[in-house]
C-alpha cells in the first residue's frame, strides 16, 4: 500500500518530501573537521550525515604493484546512525559502500600512486580512507563517495623522518596528488520513475539501482547494480545519462 501511495505521488512529478524526481536535499561539505586525521570532511544531504577521514602510514607495497602507494577504503555502519545497523562484523551494506567507494576511486585512478612510492619495493605510503555515518537519512553511499574524495583532497602528509619513519605530531603542507577527482551517484528506479537522492522511505521500495562513478569530463570509471529487477540497455543509459548531468551539481562542492 505504501509503495503505491509513492507512485501515486511520482505520477504527479512531486515526491513525499516536495522535491522533484531528479532534485537532490540541501548538500554541504565541510573540510578538515578532524585533528587527528590527515585528512577529513562531513558531508550533509539532507539528514544524511557521513563522517570521512584518511589516515597515512608507511607500509611495504604490494608485490603486483612495487613502485606504487597502497589505497584501502572501510565502511563502518553503527547503531549511532541507524537503529537497524549492528555492531560487530561489516554486513553487506557496509562491504558494498567501501567496494563502490573504492572502485570508484582506484579504476578513475583519482590518485597519483606512484606519488606515494617512499623506496620502490621496500616502502610505500597507504593511504586508509574510514567511512562512518552518524544519521542514515538515505543516500549513503553517495555521501560517502562526496566525502571520501573531499577527504582526499584535504589530506595532508605527516612529516617524514630520515629513517623512514612517521612523526604523527607534525603536518606538513604537502597534499596527496589527485589525478581525477570522481563524483559517485546512484539512480533508483521505482516502477516506471527514476530518482535521485532517495529517503529511506523510497530505498525500501527500489526495484532496481545503478551507482555511477564519472569524472569531470563524464567519462563513466565504474557501475554497481543493485536491486532484483533487471535494467534494460535504454535504461541503463538513461541513468548514465542522469548520473552526467547530476555530478555537475555535487562537483562545486569539492573545488
Amino acid at each position: 500500500m505504501e509503495k503505491e501511495h509513492i507512485l501515486k505521488s511520482l505520477k504527479t512529478g512531486v515526491r513525499y518530501d516536495g522535491r522533484k524526481l531528479l532534485e537532490f536535499r540541501t548538500v554541504m561539505v565541510e573540510q578538515g573537521v578532524s585533528g587527528s586525521a590527515e585528512g577529513s570532511a562531513r558531508v550533509k544531504i539532507g539528514e544524511t550525515d557521513v563522517f570521512v577521514g584518511v589516515k597515512m602510514a608507511v607500509e611495504k607495497p604490494y608485490p603486483d604493484t612495487p613502485e606504487k602507494g597502497n589505497l584501502m577504503v572501510n565502511s563502518e555502519l553503527r547503531p549511532i546512525a541507524n537503529p537497524a545497523f549492528e555492531a560487530g562484523p561489516p554486513g553487506d551494506q557496509s562491504i558494498e559502500i567501501a567496494r563502490v567507494v573504492d572502485r570508484g576511486l582506484r579504476e578513475s585512478k583519482a590518485i597519483k600512486a606512484e606519488s606515494l612510492c617512499i623506496i620502490p619495493k621496500e616502502k610505500v605510503w597507504s593511504v586508509m580512507i574510514d567511512i562512518c555515518p552518524l544519521n542514515d537519512a538515505g543516500n549513503l553511499l553517495d555521501a560517502a563517495a562526496l566525502g571520501a574524495i573531499a577527504a582526499l583532497k584535504n589530506t595532508k602528509y605527516p612529516q617524514l623522518l630520515e629513517d623512514n619513519t612517521v612523526n604523527w605530531e607534525i603536518k606538513t603542507d604537502k597534499k596527496i596528488s589527485i589525478a581525477n577527482e570522481p563524483i559517485e551517484i546512484t539512480v533508483i528506479k521505482i516502477g516506471e520513475f527514476m530518482l535521485v537522492d532517495p529517503t529511506p522511505e523510497e530505498e525500501a521500495f527500489v526495484d532496481a539501482r545503478l551507482t555511477v562513478a564519472v569524472s569531470k569530463d563524464g567519462t563513466i570509471h565504474a557501475l554497481q547494480k543493485g536491486g532484483e529487477t533487471p535494467l534494460s540497455a535504454e535504461e541503463i543509459d538513461k541513468m548514465i545519462a542522469i548520473v552526467q548531468d547530476k555530478s555537475k551539481e555535487l562537483r562545486k562542492f569539492i573545488k
